[in-house]
């Protein structure tokens, strides 16, 4: 009782703020008073978080609140999506925590070319990383390689000192820290020494055919339409490519197109090949992190409405 109504009782309190309905609480009783919609819901989530403890799940007051939210608009049952084991490295267990996740890493094992598309703080290079390190494991794939563009966001880093590999690790660090999460940190560089785990910038790709190999691209929205062309064809044999990104954060330089973009145009409808996309409600950072997604993208929609607008005033206007 105390793992499923929390330390303090903070998960009843999370879910009697969520539900017009009296619970009540006298030791392992829990009594529900209300309409029957809201009862019958209540009694749902309760046996969905005590399936989830069942399991070996830990529930917290994200995961209530992300239960709630799943019972309320999806038909997919909250201790599926937070049971579903992904990769247990290092004392803890990588799991998917809304439902676009788990579609997103259902997806991953039924189709050979994955695309995760979504903002920042979604878990989409995580989840990729563990499914690759899982199918290694398992003797899937014979090796994992993670490739990134080398674009600098926003900003100028000039020149970096050091060997080739010194000054690319920037671009590539956070590749590295999601690694560290999942593999022995003493492991990795015999691993990458022998090329079972191999990360690297993307322009290192071309001429390559990948075979037996779980291969994850990152920040594609920054590739190019021919980089992106260039990078998909390195498929070989039995292997796997994930391709993740955020098209609303594209730091290209102007006027080149976002590969990213221009795939989803361009593959749609190939079997095969699997457009996952998640939104601000997957985002599983600070909650302020969805809300300063969704402020952006209501910035960016009033944005591109004004422009036609703008174009037309200067239409009007006589030499």
């Amino acid at each position: 009782m105390v793992s499923l109504l929390g330390s303090r009782d903070e998960l009843l309190r999370v879910i009697e703020g969520a539900f017009r309905a009296d619970i009540h609480v006298r030791g392992n009783e829990i009594t529900v008073t209300g309409s029957p919609d809201e009862s019958g819901a209540v009694v749902r989530l309760f046996e969905e978080l005590v399936e989830v403890l069942r399991s070996g799940g830990e529930l917290t007051p994200d995961a209530v609140e992300r239960s709630i939210a799943m019972l309320r608009m999806t038909s997919d049952r909250p201790a599926e999506v937070l049971s579903l084991d992904i990769l247990s490295s290092r004392g803890r267990t990588i799991r998917p925590k809304t439902v676009n996740q788990k579609r997103y890493v259902d997806a991953i094992d039924k189709h050979t070319v994955v695309f995760g598309i979504g903002p920042a703080g979604t878990g989409k290079t995580y989840l990729a990383m563990a499914k690759a390190v899982r199918a290694l494991q398992e003797k899937r794939v014979n090796r994992i390689i993670l490739t990134r563009p080398a674009v600098e966001a926003g900003e100028r880093l000039g020149f970096l000192p050091g060997t080739l590999y010194e000054k690319i690790d920037p671009y590539l660090r956070p590749l590295y820290d999601a690694l560290h999460d999942m593999v022995d940190p003493d492991s990795i560089p015999k691993l990458m020494a022998a090329g079972t785990i191999e990360v690297a910038p993307l322009a290192y790709m071309r001429g390559r055919t990948l075979n037996d190999a779980f291969i994850i691209l990152d920040e594609a929205q920054n590739s190019s339409a021919e980089q992106m062309k260039m990078f998909l064809t390195r498929l070989g044999f039995n292997s796997k490519i994930v391709v993740t990104g955020d098209v609303t954060q594209v730091d290209l330089p102007s006027g080149t197109v976002s590969g990213l973009r221009v795939v989803q145009e361009i593959l749609d409808g190939i079997p095969d090949i699997h457009f996952a996309r998640l939104s601000s409600a997957d985002v599983v950072r600070h909650k302020l992190v969805s809300e300063i997604v969704d402020a952006y993208g209501r910035y960016d929609a009033s944005q591109a409405a004004q422009e036609p607008k703008a174009i037309q005033q200067r239409g009007k206007r006589r030499p």
